[in-house]
């Protein structure tokens, strides 16, 4: 499902405009949603020529979003990331998803040390107001012995370094040649924090990814400079806003949550969906209320960037309302990424043919037209990847990003 939102600046899309500032935002969305993101994403960057998602202006991250932006902001190509993410042999490395579900030990063993503290309490206030314990009111006490999230996420940070800890990479935001922001809740205010910006910029990487990826409940919350800071996702879905803020003429945007619409179906087809909704129990209840919740912010959050930034357009890339694969694949699954990923390259593609007629007067001012060859061709994603080198050494990268500058400096003599 694609939302084209252009500049209300008619003038300015008239004409081409020579250097334009190229932005992304991606969301979060758990694994599945980094998945889907990254099928969205080979299937972008394939299709549209004179664009480049591993050379932009300004990327914005936020939990499982942070992963894909830190990666391409690094100069890592929707290809690499693919081999990578996919468990592909010729992948610069191993991708083994059990490393991010692993017990936080430390964090169980802190809390089992407030066990004898919390029983002696519960059982003093027992002796002293019994009535008390039979309406359950302290037991609330027991809670601090519960463990602030069930995975270590240590891992995030340690596999995050090891890919930026590569010749032509950094993990320092001062040292990028581009703009880079990873966005995460400070648990103690609320509010959204922008590491990679002037103050919070001497932060490493892959903790910022770490912090921003910290859903509660799966994950402890990060600790940094005495804050600690959980999912961005729990302030704003997108967070586009920054991107605008820093003068972009072109966002591309991808949300992989959205709620599923069994209207969308035949009848007997949506009677089954339905029916399935139901019978999913509290789970799939809670994945369609949350998904409607962020598909409600995401859509007044696009109606005010268009009058708030007149000047900038912006591409956003979700999955259809109709979408069962999306919707019904257990939102931490990791088993079936591959196909997921697939389908997600397949759907972006056929809906980014589909829109051709609107997309290439959209897309016209910022010197990008379709790749019809691309779209129309039969090409699996992994067939795709044959496309690039298997490893393409990020110094060719940086050398290649030199050489783009260059042509658009001898554009603008």
């Amino acid at each position: 499902m694609l939302t084209l939102n252009n500049a209300k600046n008619t003038a300015r899309l008239k004409k081409r405009i020579k250097r334009p500032r190229i932005g992304l935002a991606i969301a979060g969305g758990g694994p599945v949603g980094a998945i889907y993101e990254l099928g969205a994403l080979r299937a972008v960057d394939e299709a549209i020529d004179g664009l480049s998602l591993h050379q932009l202006d300004i990327y914005v991250g936020v939990s499982a979003g942070a992963f894909l932006t830190t990666s391409l902001a690094n100069q890592v190509t929707t290809s690499q990331m693919c081999r990578i993410f996919m468990g592909a042999r010729s992948a610069e490395f191993q991708f083994e998803p059990e490393t991010f579900l692993k017990p936080a030990l430390e964090e169980y063993l802190r809390r089992v040390k407030n066990l004898p503290a919390a029983v002696f309490d519960l059982i003093s206030e027992a002796i002293r107001h019994p009535t008390r314990m039979a309406r359950l009111e302290s037991v609330g006490g027991l809670a601090k012995i519960l463990p602030t999230g069930l995975f270590d996420n240590h891992t995030i940070d340690h596999f995050i370094s090891r890919v930026l800890n590569r010749p032509g990479r950094t993990n320092d935001f001062r040292e990028l040649s581009t703009t880079l922001r990873i966005v995460a809740m400070d648990l103690n205010s609320g509010q959204a924090v922008r590491f990679g910006e002037p103050g919070r910029d001497h932060v490493p990487i892959s903790k910022a990814v770490q912090a921003s990826a910290a859903l509660p409940g799966l994950y402890p919350p990060v600790e940094i400079d005495d804050h600690y800071y959980v999912d961005g996702a729990l302030r704003r879905t997108l967070h586009a806003s920054v991107a605008l803020h820093e003068g972009v003429d072109l966002l591309i945007g991808l949300n992989p949550l959205v709620p599923f619409d069994s209207e969308l179906q035949e009848r007997s087809a949506r009677q089954a969906k339905e029916n399935r909704l139901i019978k999913g129990g509290l789970p799939v209840v809670l994945s369609q209320t949350f998904r409607a919740l962020i598909q409600s912010r995401m859509q007044i959050g696009i109606a005010k960037y268009a009058d708030q930034f007149p000047d900038s357009s912006i591409l956003l890339v979700e999955p259809n309302r109709n979408d069962e694969k999306m919707f019904f694949t257990n939102i931490f699954s990791y088993s079936s990424r591959n196909e997921l990923a697939e389908h997600a390259y397949q759907t972006t593609k056929s809906e980014l043919l589909a829109r051709a007629d609107e997309l290439e007067p959209f897309l016209k001012p910022y010197g990008m037209t379709l790749n019809y060859e691309a779209l129309n061709d039969d090409r699996s994603l992994f067939t795709s990847l044959s496309h690039e080198p298997a490893y393409l050494a990020p110094l060719g990268n940086n050398l290649a990003r030199s050489l783009d500058r260059l042509d658009q400096m001898l554009e603008d003599i």
